[in-house]
């Protein structure tokens, strides 16, 4: 056996999508790390581990496992930024030493994004580099600047669609409750109508939850359950993308939906309804604020 196996740097984080996927950090932390709203990586200092570090940990996966993996995630927060040549090497690398591999994934920012043009993301969906997770977080100006995202929504549209240009899926993700109560509807309406300029192959919503963002958590005036709902419900009433998958089912949500836009919107918007009129039933739920959080590190 050459190299060593991997040894993480926790907090180790990864989509739910990607549960049974072997996981190679190539990158420690966020390359950007500033939007005010998160607190995965505050406890990390960025940096891009060694070629030959990510090398070694790759051949050192003992060659029983290596006839089984079928999928590999590449972490950490934004590892797309890592430079073009040595990420085409750790591709390579993978190829030759996971015989089964069908895709690798990734988590991508608008910033990762523009460090690759479209020739090279090209080359790297053609490495089995498939699918890309993408924050978008908000459809609307205002809230991204008020979370110091760093980019518009324009500029992340531009992003978004150059890697669906590529051959890329794209999974979205969006935050319910971001922009507070004054800007919840503007945000999903905004949102909404983002979704529909790129139609990824999916589109998740989270629910702005505690976890190393107090401060920011308190700036706003939160959103009770019941406007959260009606965010939703604005935000799916926008959408008309192209068979995009909606999927509202990570922790933080205590709304779950599910569908393909935009053949199942209606029964979609009945979902919401129906929830709205089981939650009516319960005395004070509809105007509480979620509690939700965590705190693992």
């Amino acid at each position: 056996m050459n190299g060593r196996m991997p040894r993480y740097v926790e907090p180790l984080f990864r989509p739910p999508s990607e549960a049974r996927s072997l996981i190679f950090q190539i990158t420690i932390g966020c390359s950007q790390n500033t939007c005010t709203f998160c607190g995965m990586y505050k406890g990390k200092k960025f940096r891009i581990k060694p070629l030959q570090e990510v090398l070694d940990e790759i051949t050192a996966i003992p060659a029983m496992y290596r006839q089984v993996v079928t999928r590999v995630f590449l972490a950490d927060g934004d590892a797309l930024v890592y430079p073009f040549d040595g990420l085409r090497t750790i591709l390579e690398a993978l190829a030759v030493n996971f015989p089964k591999l069908a895709r690798i994934g990734s988590y991508a920012s608008p910033a990762s994004l523009k460090t690759k043009n479209l020739e090279q993301l090209e080359m790297l969906r053609d490495k089995k580099l498939r699918i890309l997770y993408f924050g978008l977080e908000s459809g609307d100006d205002e809230t991204l600047w008020n979370i110091k995202k760093g980019f518009t929504s324009d500029e992340m549209a531009m992003e978004a669609n150059k890697a669906r240009s590529a051959g890329m899926k794209l999974s979205v993700t969006a935050i319910l409750g971001l922009a507070g109560r004054r800007g919840t509807l503007l945000h999903a309406k905004n949102t909404g109508e983002w979704v529909n300029r790129v139609s990824p192959e999916y589109f998740s919503l989270l629910t702005l939850f505690h976890r190393h963002n107090d401060d920011f958590v308190r700036s706003l005036e939160q959103c009770t359950h019941r406007e959260l709902m009606m965010e939703a419900r604005e935000m799916v009433s926008q959408m008309n993308s192209c068979a995009t998958i909606l999927r509202s089912n990570h922790v933080s949500n205590f709304l779950n939906l599910e569908g393909t836009f935009p053949k199942d919107r209606t029964r979609v918007l009945g979902d919401i309804d129906a929830a709205l009129e089981r939650a009516a039933r319960h005395p004070g739920f509809l105007d509480a604020v979620p509690e939700y959080s965590e705190e693992y590190y």
